[in-house]
């Protein structure tokens, strides 16, 4: 009687509240009528994947402690064998080095899920064309749906080490479902065709549910959740994110509402620096990395009418403050900036720029147009200038 009841609850928001959450919907739909750069080489990517089959968590060849293979498992990123011990045991971290074994297990699997099926949708929205929406669909069931392929609800084994803590997983581990942030918009965009049908969109929704209710039960996500870094921010938004597309808004404008508090007043200093990302060897890219996730979060609380960009704190902590620290390394070398960047400096600036023109495209504004504007001109290929 409660799964019937439960399911009943669930089809009650299916055909409410579907729609993107991060992506600027206004591009897109601009796109369907007038085609650009990005939104043919989106559909031509599309294209590629209709004959392609996705992994999914079954297909790994270790088998996670739990002895079962439906458990996500990955390696933490920065984590490589010890040179002084003759098995390597345990591994030792080395800040901002990744380590080429982490694409022996899950993590690889689900990046290329997420892009396929984010790309099948927009070729979807964009052609109106239902081959892709058939194939999103198909993959979706591959990783959430079908009994003997689909991912448990849960991350207890992510971001393991091999030689520490007997084989479990860290709270570290839960940032790598953030993709299914944007994911879900892609899902969002389905609900227009009848090959996502009734029973896809419920079976959905419960799968999110039950991983909502792990993020907020289990001991490993309650790690993540006290990190007073980027992974306590990105924790709050996957929170946020999946409390939408299951219907739970109350639970969304409760990590909203403490949002600012919790995380832009405690990692955001008077001066807008990120001290805890400035610490890192990549501090350009960690100190970005956070700012992404602030304004991730910020086009999530637009969606139910918050202005969350302008919080600001007595003594003067905002998202502009951390935007302003960042600027001034904006066109500077890597010489110039007085913290670690060890790689990915070029690249970094880039995103950089990108995430000044989110910042205008959410608070509609040219505050600092003038810094983004010859990269958005030379970037009309890319997708980001069609989602942000």
């Amino acid at each position: 009687m409660r799964k019937t009841v439960f399911f009943l609850f669930l089809i009650s928001f299916i055909f409410t509240n579907a729609q993107p959450r991060i992506w600027n919907i206004v591009n897109i739909n601009k796109a369907v009528q007038t085609p650009t750069e990005a939104s043919k080489l989106i559909v031509k990517e599309a294209d590629k994947l209709l004959t392609k089959t996705i992994a999914s968590v079954v297909d790994k060849k270790t088998v996670p402690p739990s002895g079962d293979k439906h458990d996500y498992l990955s390696q933490g990123r920065y984590w490589w064998p010890n040179p002084k011990t003759a098995d390597g045991l345990p591994y030792i971290r080395k800040d901002g080095v990744v380590n080429p074994e982490i694409e022996d297990f899950d993590r690889g699997a689900l990046s290329v899920m997420v892009r396929s099926i984010t790309t099948l949708s927009l070729a979807y929205t964009l052609t109106t064309d239902n081959k892709y929406a058939e194939k999103a669909v198909q993959n979706l069931r591959i990783w959430f749906i079908n009994k003997k392929t689909k991912m448990n609800p849960n991350m207890n084994f992510g971001q393991t080490i091999p030689g520490r803590y007997e084989g479990k997983g860290r709270g570290e581990g839960v940032l790598d479902t953030y993709s299914f942030v944007e994911l879900l918009d892609g899902v969002e965009l389905l609900t227009k065709s009848d090959e996502y049908t009734k029973k896809d969109r419920a079976a959905m929704k419960i799968w999110f549910t039950e991983y909502l209710n792990w993020l907020q039960t289990s001991e490993v996500a309650k790690e993540e959740f006290e990190a007073k870094n980027n992974h306590g921010t990105a924790f709050d938004i996957q929170v946020v994110r999946y409390s939408l597309f299951v219907g739970n808004e109350v639970l969304a404008k409760e990590y909203l509402n403490a949002f600012a508090q919790r995380r832009l007043f405690t990692q955001i200093q008077p001066d807008g620096s990120q001290p805890l990302e400035l610490a890192r060897t990549t501090a350009l890219g960690y100190s970005t990395f956070n700012l992404k996730h602030f304004i991730d979060m910020c086009w999530l609380a637009k969606s139910l009418g918050i202005d969350l960009f302008n919080s600001t704190s007595t003594d003067g902590r905002s998202i502009t403050k951390a935007i302003e620290f960042l600027i001034p390394y904006i066109g500077k070398t890597v010489e110039d900036f007085p913290y670690k960047q060890i790689k990915d400096w070029d690249k970094v600036q880039k995103e950089l720029k990108w995430e000044l023109y989110r910042a205008d495209q959410l608070t509609k504004s040219s505050a600092y147009k003038n810094i983004y504007t010859q990269i958005i001109n030379s970037s009309q290929k890319e997708k980001n200038y069609l989602l942000y």
